[in-house]
């Protein structure tokens, strides 16, 4: 299925909550690897719940002052005026220019983004499982790369845009509020940068640190603990208070983990808080079905820890 230029995406897949799954659209970014060769295509995938539009090349010039190299202005569309940045500068790739290329417009973490590069390909369904963790298997100068998924004839190299962006937004002015007493939080998420913001507001909010890196990872961490409280003869509490995990990640889903912790007679005590670039009136639904106490978008990621102290002191949250 080929996505349409100048258009909204619409997949018409309506995917159950829980089942571990999401779509992805495949974009590819033209690469020249050796002078006189034809350019080498290299396929990426994003969330398609992120995309709102697919629109031609602006032919833009960046600025002398462009504040990053990939930033190459600024364009009208509907009632925003958006960025546009060169995802082949950030993923270092010499893409040569033409007339055919497009750029994906993008809506998450409260912002419109659009991302220059090559031409789509198509949407697929894939689900968590078959997502690859990048660590070991390719290296890049960026952490942006979340996963591979195995198309047989190529990889899809899952982006995280948001790393990207955070390049862009960095608040270092924000207060984190202080626990009166220490506590333990499980925190899971694939990116890097997402887990440092974190580790630092929560170690500030007098928070205990469990950092796993995708849900499967974090759903053996919580039954291991759960065997341990069980074998210690105390409560789950006394180990961890809180479960902080991302919505997307290889392997396992924030929804999925929610899931197995609820449906669990000793786990389904701790709360669960799940974040996400986007939090659409349908995410919020799939993320109550599943049992999640709290839910928010990552630019408001400051504010788990005051969120986390008021859930575990069971009070309000907001």
């Amino acid at each position: 299925m080929s996505t349409p230029r100048n258009n909204s995406v619409d997949t018409g897949i309506l995917l159950e909550t829980g089942t571990n799954e999401l779509e992805i659209l495949e974009f590819y970014i033209s690469e020249t690897r050796k002078e006189g060769e034809p350019p080498v295509p290299n396929y990426f995938g994003i969330n398609v719940a992120k995309v709102m539009q697919v629109i031609e090349t602006p032919n833009l010039e960046p600025p002398e002052s462009a504040p990053h190299p990939s930033f190459m202005g600024t364009i009208p569309l509907r009632d925003h005026i958006l960025p546009v940045l060169d995802l082949s500068v950030w993923l270092e790739l010499d893409m040569p220019k033409t007339e055919r290329d497009i750029v994906i417009v993008t809506e998450f973490s409260q912002s419109v983004t659009g991302f220059l590069v090559s031409g789509v390909t198509e949407i697929h369904r894939v689900g968590w499982g078959e997502v690859i963790p990048p660590s070991g298997v390719i290296s890049s100068s960026t952490d942006a790369i979340i996963g591979l998924v195995d198309k047989g004839d190529r990889f899809i190299q899952l982006l995280d845009l948001e790393t990207i962006l955070s390049q862009f937004t960095q608040r270092d002015d924000l207060e984190v509020e202080v626990a009166d007493q220490r506590y333990t939080a499980l925190v899971a998420d694939d990116s890097a940068t997402i887990r440092t913001m974190l580790q630092e507001h929560l170690t500030e909010a007098n928070f205990n640190i469990i950092m796993v890196t995708n849900g499967k990872d974090a759903l053996d961490k919580i039954f291991q603990l759960k065997e341990q409280a069980l074998e210690e003869g105390c409560d789950i509490t006394e180990l961890v208070n809180v479960v902080i995990s991302d919505i997307e990640m290889p392997l396992m889903d924030g929804f999925s983990l929610t899931k197995n912790i609820k449906q669990d007679e000793v786990l389904q005590i701790l709360p669960v808080i799940l974040y996400s670039s986007i939090i659409t009136k349908e995410l919020k639904h799939k993320g109550d079905s599943v049992g999640a106490n709290l839910q928010i978008t990552k630019p408001d990621i400051h504010t788990i820890p005051g969120r986390a102290i008021g859930l575990i002191k069971g009070g309000n949250p907001e």
